[in-house]
Order: structure tokens, then sequence, then C-alpha cells
């Protein structure tokens, strides 16, 4: 008995030091970095096994918007939005022949829709888990409805009943529960768009921004991205005023709605950061770090260029590099988050502050520092409130 209560004791170390070696440290990172802004926003979510991160860092900022207007915290359904967009994505991917995307991407224009075509729901009225699930796992009901909607979209028989719709709004029903027509809240009953209509912000006074040289600069145009199903337009600025926008907001009180690629190796959220360095193939050394450096595979090479210990010397992001990158599908429309502050670096050098979706178990407990250059480089698009524009940039793209 002894014996294996000394075996199970070391495995228990052992599993211990496994799971300390993959533990961040502030300090292994070679990061310090300084808050100098701080928006009040509601806690870190978790859209775990879901590809909703767009409903999810939306939903964020807008209670940001609501806790700024009315020092109210409340967090809004992100169940009631997912639901009604996996509805009408299915209806227009049938009108459309099966010719657009359908998947769990969207964009911030998504909830906007939403809310104004069907109101909104606190969380508490209707949270979209089923069958005592805690968190979101949408893997198989997207089998399951893509499926569906590609038989529907074939038409086979030439004409389709409305019983289609019945199907579809079946599967979701299955997986997610029906929501409810009406609720309660804070003892008075509200159905989603009376609910909606009391809430202190209004969808009208809010500006999706994006900077890209293949359309004119101040005239909004549809962004060409697959999850854009809703095919929103953007108001299109120079990417130097669009991080303005981004300072000016954040200056001011505001928070802003920000969705990037995240698949470069400078984007690392379990360290804390995201960096834009410049790029460069053979990395400063000399003798023997750089002997080792020539036996090096390329792809150690590669993990290694991108082993970054702190403050590094980043690009010059101009609005032909950011564009080539794009052109090149090098920038690709990844995650959504909220910036909620800024922050320095022990250098001096600027970040914005963001919070994420993917709970609070890492270095910052949801939150992460991205560098001016890495916004300029890897934004796809922002939304902010029009207040939260400059004066001389407002005039020219808010209508």
């Amino acid at each position: 008995m002894k014996r294996v209560l000394l075996g199970i004791m070391a495995l228990g170390v052992a599993m211990s030091a496994a799971a300390d070696s993959k533990v961040v440290h502030p300090d292994s990172t070679g990061f310090k970095f300084t808050d100098t802004k701080v928006i009040k926003c509601t806690p870190v979510k978790d859209q775990h096994k879901s590809g909703t991160c767009w409903c999810y860092s939306t939903n964020t900022y807008f209670e940001a918007e609501i806790l700024r207007v009315s020092g109210k915290e409340i967090h809004l359904s992100e169940a009631f939005v997912v639901n009604h967009c996996y509805r009408d994505k299915a209806d227009k991917f049938v009108r459309m022949d099966g010719k657009i995307n359908f998947a769990q991407g969207g964009g911030f224009p998504d909830v906007p829709y939403v809310w104004d075509k069907y109101g909104m729901m606190p969380n508490e009225a209707y949270t979209g888990l089923t069958y005592g699930d805690k968190k979101f796992s949408h893997n198989e009901m997207l089998e399951c409805m893509k499926g569906y909607v590609e038989v529907i979209q074939e038409n086979k028989t030439g004409k389709l009943t409305p019983a289609w719709k019945e199907g579809f709004n079946g599967i979701v029903d299955a997986y997610m529960g029906k929501m409810p027509e009406t609720f309660v809240y804070e003892g008075k009953t509200y159905t989603p768009k009376q609910w909606a209509e009391a809430l202190p912000i209004k969808m009208e006074d809010y500006v999706a921004i994006t900077s890209f040289s293949h359309h004119p600069f101040y005239e909004p145009f549809m962004l060409e991205i697959a999850d854009n199903w809703l095919w929103a337009s953007y108001q299109n600025v120079p990417i130097d005023e669009m991080l303005e926008v981004c300072n000016y907001a954040v200056d001011h009180g505001y928070a802003v709605a920000w969705a990037a690629d995240i698949s470069e190796p400078c984007f690392k959220f379990r360290k804390g950061y995201a960096v834009w360095p410049v790029n460069k193939d053979v990395p400063d050394l000399k003798g023997s770090d750089m002997e080792r450096w020539l036996q090096l595979s390329d792809k150690d090479r590669e993990t290694e260029k991108w082993d970054i210990k702190g403050p590094v010397e980043e690009e010059n992001v101009t609005q032909e590099r950011r564009q080539q990158m794009f052109d090149a599908k090098e920038t690709t429309d990844d995650h959504g988050m909220v910036i909620v502050g800024k922050a320095v670096d022990q250098k001096g050098n600027r970040y914005f502050k963001v919070q994420n979706s993917w709970d609070t178990n890492q270095l910052y407990g949801g939150y992460f520092y991205v560098s001016e250059a890495y916004f300029k480089a890897k934004t796809i698009d922002i939304t902010v409130h029009k207040d939260a524009v400059p004066a001389h940039i407002a005039k020219k793209i808010v209508k």
C-alpha cells in the first residue's frame, strides 16, 4: 500500500511539474506592461468550442457601452444573437443557391442587425445551453445545419416549400433550446424588442470602420471577407486615421470592437502580447550563436526567429504594405476582440489593452497587449461610437 501511495504521489508531482511547465510567468516574457488607460468593461467570457467570437466580442463591446452610459453591468445573450443569425444565414444560403459561406463566423455588424430586427435578451433569460452543458460547442450542430441546407439548396424537386425552414429551425431548437417570446427582467415582463428599446444605447450611433486602398477612402464599401454574410458596408479611411480613431476613442473613455488577423507567429496570446517586428531572415547573431543558428533546421530557425524575448524593433507599417498583405491573403479575418485600454512597455512603446473571449486562464486573465504596429498591419475592422471619432475624420465619414 505504501509503495502504491508513493507511486501515486510521484505521479502527482510529475503531473504538477508538467502543468507548471505550461504556465507563463510575467518575468519570462521579457515584457513589462504599464496600463495608462483602462475602460470599465464586463467580465471576460469564454466562447469555448464555438466560432462565435464576433458575437462574444460585439456583445462585450456593447456591454461596455451600456456600462459607460448608465453605470449598469449587463450580460447580453450571445445565444439570442447567434440563434437568429443561424436562421437568417440559412435563408440567405438557400436563396443564393449555396454560393455564399455558411459557417459559425460573422462580423460586428451582425449584432446591430439582430438588435434592430429582433431585439435583445439578457443572458439570464436565454443561454442557449442544453443537456446540462455549461459552455458552448457548436461543431456537431454546425455539421447538422450545414448538411441540411446543402441538401435543401439543391432543390431537386424544382420547388421549395416553407417546410424546409421549419426543419432547420427544429435543428437549432434541438441544440440551443427554444427562445422565449417574453421574459421577466428586474420584475418586469419584456419582449426582446421591448428590452432592446429600453437599453440606453442605440445602434444607429455606431460606425464600422476599415482601411483598404482597393476602394476609395471616405466612402463606404462592402468588405470582401467570407464571414460578411450580411454584405455590410464599412467606412473606409487611411490606416493612420483608423489608428487615430482608436487612440482618440480610448483616450475619451470609449471601448473599441476590434477584428484582426491572429494567425501570425508574433501573436502570442498565451504570453500576453502581439507585436509586428521588423522581419529579419537572419537575426543579429555573432560567433557561437551564429554557428548554432546555421546548424538549425528551417523549421527550428523559423520557430526561434519568433521567440521574442521582450520589446523589439517594429516595422513602420504603411498603407501599401498593409494592402499587400491583405491582397496576398497573408492577412485573414480571424478573430473579434475588444480594445479596453492603453499601455506602454518598459521602453515606452505604445500598446492597446485587449479583452479576449478565451476564458481567464492565461497570463493576464483573459487580456493581452497589442502594439500599434500590429494594429496597423493586421486589423480587419473596428466599430466605435460615432462620438468617439475625431471631428476632422467624422465630417468625412459619419453621415
